[in-house]
């Protein structure tokens, strides 16, 4: 059987799909990780008095109960460091805009498909698509 070998440019365009990717990627998690959810704002002071009402119950519970509030305590370290790991918007904004419309077309996203996502039509017409795509 031969041996197939793929061209520098069927290469350049793997390339190139993955670059693409990531930077779509990156912009839609950075987008819903930060996006505003309904009621009170946690911070990471009103989280740490949390933990610290789940440590003190911990001690006294019985063990089904102690579990529970091992895995919520847990949770909440977990909230603590999301809160404290602040994406560059800057950067993966530059990102999707110079490459979300090239991936949008090869991957056939459409305008409303975006905006359902979240992104703003503002984000959009930056990156370049248009709601006839």
């Amino acid at each position: 059987m031969a041996e197939r070998t793929m061209s520098d440019e069927h290469k350049a365009a793997i390339a190139a799909g993955r670059i693409e990717a990531a930077a779509v990627r990156d912009y839609l998690e950075a987008l819903e990780t930060h996006r505003p959810r309904p009621g009170r704002k946690q911070t990471a002071e009103s989280l740490t008095a949390k933990r610290d009402a789940v440590d003190a119950q911990i001690a006294d519970a019985k063990p089904i109960k102690r579990l529970l509030l091992m895995q919520e305590r847990r949770d909440i370290e977990a909230a603590i460091e999301a809160l404290q790991v602040e994406p560059d918007m800057a950067s993966v904004e530059a990102g999707f805009i110079e490459h979300a419309s090239s991936y949008g077309q090869r991957k056939g996203v459409q305008y409303a498909t975006w905006r359902e996502f979240g992104v703003t039509p503002e984000m959009l017409a930056r990156a370049g698509i248009t709601r006839g795509q």
